[in-house]
């Protein structure tokens, strides 16, 4: 055998990463896919939280948003974490606390203890993206990192999914509390076998600089990202995008389809699923597509643009067809799912070593944002309430609806005025593989 034809084998291996690196990949993958699982599940539940606690729609969106407000609080620390201690030990105990948070969560006879519940899943859950990102930075080629970044959101996407009609499903044949403890013990298991499986460093690897950082601060580590002004602006973008999913794919778009369109529940949650779908489906492909072409920035631009015509259809548009809201609740996932491109823009101008931090940052806009948006559509869905009841539970009209999702156009019309404000990248990282 010719010393060719082994050593082909042999790149193309590390081309594309190893076995063992698309398992660790698949478990960092899976934590997403919970996460996110558990991050939408008050959607389909959100006429039984109100009733269960007697509780109003900003009640609602405050205790929906504990999740948040740990993960906003966590954000830079777990970057930070990650870069500094490695990914294996701190991340078994990130989704430990996810499951913990879930059996709280479904033990809750109390409004208080539900909303610490969902305190302590957030605080698992704002390792997840770091946690999977900065597993690539060290398992993968960096030419490979967008697309294995979208394709990540994927999976995190189909657990979206599952927290929407199949959790409405299971609700409706047993119990929301029930279906939460099921869901907590589910995440113990997976800790167990990330503990087991997964390692922080691919072998060959092992004495890269850039993988664990041992001769920077956290001080440090930290300033060197707030120095940097195409950061924050990344994060202002990454921040204004994404919460138009979560603040309708996550809390009120279920309820909101069911009145407007007088559909059951469990069809309006098949519905909404389809942002999920869209959002996994584009998340690898605007990967691919923006590597292919060179370009990060328009991309991002042409996808959000698409994005705020969708969901302002979605809202706005009178006499739809069940066939066209579900188009344009695909094509408002499929195109918002551009923005992740920011977080592959973040990990070109940052130094590798400080991956996890940086991401880490941008992310803490998402969750700054989930934390003040879900209150503040109930806020605004309270002003608007006619005093309807059902079974205890605040019921809101069309119109009430319509006035407060007009945040969703005003953030995505922001995030893409704040694209003007970002240097294109071309695909291309700014910095060494370490520190100097």
């Amino acid at each position: 055998m010719s010393k060719e034809s082994v050593q082909k084998p042999l790149e193309r291996r590390k081309e594309f990463g190893s076995l063992h690196a698309w398992v660790i990949w698949l478990l960092s993958a899976l934590f997403m896919f919970y996460k996110y699982a558990l991050e939408v599940s008050p959607s389909v539940m959100t006429s039984t939280l109100m009733s269960t606690f007697k509780i109003s729609g900003a009640s609602l969106g405050n205790l929906a948003a504990c999740y948040f407000y740990a993960y906003l609080l966590l954000q830079i620390p777990a970057g930070l974490l990650l870069d500094k201690i490695g990914p294996r030990k701190v991340t078994t105990l990130a989704i430990a606390l996810c499951a913990i948070g879930s059996l709280i969560f479904a033990k809750a006879g109390a409004l208080w203890i539900a909303g610490i519940g969902r305190f302590i899943t957030g605080t698992g859950a704002a390792f997840a993206a770091v946690n999977c990102l900065k597993l690539i930075a060290n398992w993968f080629p960096m030419k490979q990192f967008a697309f294995m970044a979208g394709l990540m959101m994927t999976v995190a996407m189909l657990g979206a999914v599952g927290g929407q009609a199949p959790l409405a499903a299971f609700i409706d044949a047993m119990d929301w509390r029930y279906a939460m403890e099921i869901i907590g013990v589910a995440g113990l298991v997976l800790a167990g076998i990330f503990w087991i499986i997964v390692r922080d460093v691919s072998p060959g690897h092992k004495k890269e600089r850039h993988i664990v950082s041992q001769s920077i601060s956290f001080f440090d580590s930290l300033k060197r990202i707030l120095k940097n002004p195409q950061a924050w602006w990344l994060s202002v973008y990454s921040g204004f995008a994404f919460a138009p999913v979560m603040i309708f794919g996550g809390l009120w778009g279920v309820s909101f389809l069911s009145e407007a369109f007088e559909v059951s529940p469990n069809i309006s949650a098949q519905a909404v699923s389809l942002i999920f779908i869209g959002f996994a489906v584009g998340a690898p492909f605007f990967g691919w597509f923006s590597d292919w072409l060179g370009r990060r920035k328009v991309v991002m631009f042409w996808g959000t643009l698409l994005a705020l015509i969708a969901i302002s259809g979605v809202i706005y548009t009178p006499g739809l067809t069940r066939t066209s809201i579900t188009l344009l609740l695909f094509l408002f996932g499929f195109a918002i799912s551009s923005f992740l491109l920011c977080f592959t823009m973040i990990r070109e101008i940052s130094l590798p070593i400080l991956a996890a931090t940086a991401i880490g940052f941008m992310n803490a806009f998402d969750a700054l944002f989930g934390a003040f948006s879900d209150p503040l559509t109930g806020k605004f869905l309270d002003l608007g309430w006619d005093g309807k009841l059902v079974d205890g539970a605040r019921v809101f009209s069309v119109q009430a609806y319509k006035a407060a999702f007009l945040t969703l156009p005003v953030y995505l019309i922001i995030s893409l005025l704040s694209l003007l404000r970002i240097k294109e990248t071309f695909c291309k990282s700014s910095f060494p593989t370490s520190l100097p």
